[in-house]
């Protein structure tokens, strides 16, 4: 007896229909632009909690400062590289109807004799308005950003930003602020280094340094270091000297709640490194800390690679290689100089503060713990 078909055998099965994410209320976005001396980087966000969910994001080297060092100007090629990148990200931002956006643009174009006049002609083509920061404004960004990052137990606390053409370093006192709202008022910040704090302890901006020299500026004064430790040395001294105008550098300072953050492409290329990281994630990055005998490692296998090697690691690219070992000679002065072994990385900057800033200016962040 032939068994009998089981009922509904044959029928078509019901369609599994997936959930389509949600298009974002352009009424909630808020975009960030930094153009900086090696980078273009872009962010389109909302505000979710006390933080954010990024919406869309642009990132392109585009060398804006490369000759900037010997000229003075912004070269003709390096404009139009970056003009090229603008007009992906006026695209993004036209498709995803932001209205509210801070675009900016550092150190490449304070120096650039042509920096104002290369601004109009960016407006001119491609219609985004973007305005020349001051370092203070950039070092403060960068500050804000790193909120999330600073432990409740920190009393002082290093920022440091290690750009293309330029380093920012803000040492700030916590030790007024009740523990549970020092990243809070880290976040503060955003309204300036000197502030009425009204109702919240304040931190307290001890003293902050613009140093005109970052990975693209530093590595266009010392070509040579391909795989030589001494002229590595002396690039990372050089740059040393440099803070002698910081005041926390000359004053010795306790090892007991102290925190540097450190935020760049240089550092978490480092941390990518010594986690041996075959493609690069943020969320094993971002929050990480370092030790100083970690990064020496790390640095020491850099040099031993030479330029060929280091162009071939994955885990550095091609764009970045000729840089790292600029950046690396700046992370080893500070890892140096200030009483700490350890560093926690940071895998956020300028676009993050940027939106920090504006949102928290607009009050749509919880005020809530991070």
């Amino acid at each position: 007896m032939a068994p009998k078909r089981p009922k509904g055998a044959g029928a078509f099965p019901k369609a599994v229909e997936r959930p389509v994410p949600p298009t974002p209320d352009p009424a909630t976005l808020y975009a960030a632009l930094d153009l900086g001396t090696n980078s273009c980087r872009m962010l389109i966000a909302q505000p979710k909690g006390s933080q954010f969910h990024v919406i869309d994001s642009f990132s392109k080297s585009v060398q804006l400062g490369h000759g900037l060092e010997s000229s003075g100007k912004l070269s003709r090629s390096s404009m139009a590289r970056t003009i090229s990148a603008l007009r992906i990200c006026k695209q993004k931002l036209a498709r995803h109807k932001v209205k509210r956006m801070r675009l900016v643009a550092t150190e490449a174009c304070r120096r650039a004799k042509n920096g104002a006049g290369f601004i109009n002609q960016v407006r001119r083509e491609t219609g985004l308005s973007l305005d020349i920061i001051a370092p203070e404004e950039e070092a403060r960004l960068a500050v804000i950003s790193c909120a999330p990052l600073v432990s409740t137990k920190t009393d002082q606390l290093l920022v440091v930003d290690i750009g293309g053409g330029s380093t920012e370093l803000v040492w700030i006192d916590l030790t007024n602020v009740p523990h549970r709202e020092r990243p809070g008022a880290i976040m503060r910040l955003h309204r300036g280094f000197i502030q009425d704090p009204g109702p919240f302890a304040a931190a307290r901006v001890v003293d902050w340094i613009s140093v005109p020299l970052g990975v693209a500026t530093l590595r266009d004064q010392f070509e040579d270091v391909e795989d030589d430790a001494a002229r590595f040395a002396l690039m990372s001294w050089f740059f040393e000297e440099n803070l002698a105008k910081f005041s926390p550098y000359a004053a010795e300072q306790a090892r007991e709640g102290f925190q540097i953050i450190g935020t760049s492409g240089t550092i978490t290329t480092v941390a990518a490194s010594h986690l041996g990281l075959k493609r690069y994630d943020r969320n094993k990055v971002d929050g990480l800390r370092m030790t100083s005998d970690q990064i020496d490692a790390v640095i020491r296998n850099y040099l031993l690679m030479g330029p060929e090697g280091r162009r071939a690691d994955p885990r550095i690219g091609r764009d970045r290689s000729a840089l790292i070992m600029s950046g690396a000679a700046i992370l080893q002065a500070l890892m140096r100089i200030w009483p700490t072994d350890r560093m926690s990385v940071a895998d956020r900057g300028l676009r993050e503060g940027l939106l920090y800033a504006q949102m928290s200016a607009d009050g749509v962040l919880e005020d809530v713990p991070f």
